[in-house]
C-alpha cells in the first residue's frame, strides 16, 4: 500500500480532521481515509460528509410568508430591462 504526506495543510482542515479524530474514537489516519473515502463514494457515509453541498437542509423551512416574500424578491430579479438589449 502506498504512503503519502500531506503537506501546507491548511489549520482549519487540520482542525477539523483532529476533531471529528477524537469525535469518532480513531486515528487522524483512519478519519483521513474515512473521509476520503465519503467524499469519493456517491452515497452518504456515516460521518455525514456528502459530495453535495446544497441546500436541501432550508426545504420545508420556511413560513407561507417567507416564500412569498422570496418569490416576491425573486420575480423582481428576473425581471429584463430592456434598455440593457439596446
Amino acid at each position: 500500500m502506498k504512503t503519502i504526506t500531506l503537506r501546507n495543510l491548511p489549520p482549519e482542515i487540520l482542525e477539523y480532521v483532529e476533531a471529528k479524530s477524537r469525535e469518532l474514537g480513531l486515528s487522524l489516519n483512519k478519519t483521513v481515509l474515512r473521509l476520503l473515502e465519503a467524499s469519493l463514494s456517491p452515497t452518504d457515509k456515516p460521518l455525514g460528509v456528502s459530495r453535495h453541498r446544497d441546500l436541501d437542509h432550508l426545504v420545508g423551512s420556511w413560513t407561507p410568508r417567507e416564500a412569498e416574500e422570496f418569490d416576491r424578491i425573486l420575480d423582481e430579479q428576473r425581471r429584463i430591462d430592456p434598455t440593457l438589449w439596446d
